[in-house]
């Protein structure tokens, strides 16, 4: 059976409750660019905004002025979505939990060992994480090739999760294996 390649993650859709909840929250709170409105041209009593989350790619929302906001905990059952996660800068990452607090957000801090997390729910009760890399990507790599060499090191060690000694090293090994090259 042949694969189906992809290339990359192209937009997320979310069911929304109105215009300005969703624009109060992923523009006003989050950050990211509103880029059009339309109709939802599969459900004619919606609308379906567009924004940036700041890749170039696309979050969009479905809303309808007669919906209201959930404020309950969506759904964590198989087949729903856990959370959604965007990335910000560390320096970002520091300010993240007094603009929470400045809104009255209720939000839950994580170590996760190669990154720091956020999370807090959007107005209909997603669950929102915001994350920062604890290292930079060394040019000519993707976080993701820090991350996979991480892991192997993790693994070779028999240690329980990544952590900075794991990405330092990773980061050494990739750095080596590109000094390497013919220039």
């Amino acid at each position: 059976m042949k694969k189906l390649q992809v290339q990359g993650l192209h937009h997320i859709t979310i069911v929304g409750s109105t215009k300005q909840s969703a624009v109060e929250f992923w523009q006003g709170l989050l950050g990211m660019p509103f880029v059009l409105e339309q109709p939802n041209l599969g459900k004619p009593d919606e609308n379906h905004l567009y924004f940036d989350p700041g890749d170039g790619r696309l979050l969009t929302v479905f809303t309808n002025e007669s919906r209201e906001d959930a404020g309950r905990p969506a759904p964590r059952e198989v087949g729903c979505v856990e959370h959604l996660a965007f990335s910000v800068s560390r320096a970002n990452f520091a300010g993240v939990p007094a603009r929470l607090r400045e809104r009255g957000i209720e939000f839950l801090q994580r170590d996760r060992g190669f990154m720091d997390s956020i999370y807090f729910q959007d107005p209909n009760g997603l669950k929102i994480e915001v994350a920062s890399y604890k290292f930079e990507t060394p040019e000519g790599f993707r976080a993701v090739d820090v991350l996979m060499k991480a892991h192997l090191l993790r693994v070779e060690r028999g240690d329980h999760h990544i952590a900075e000694e794991h990405l330092a090293d990773a980061i050494k090994l990739l750095m080596q294996t590109r000094d390497r090259l013919p220039h």
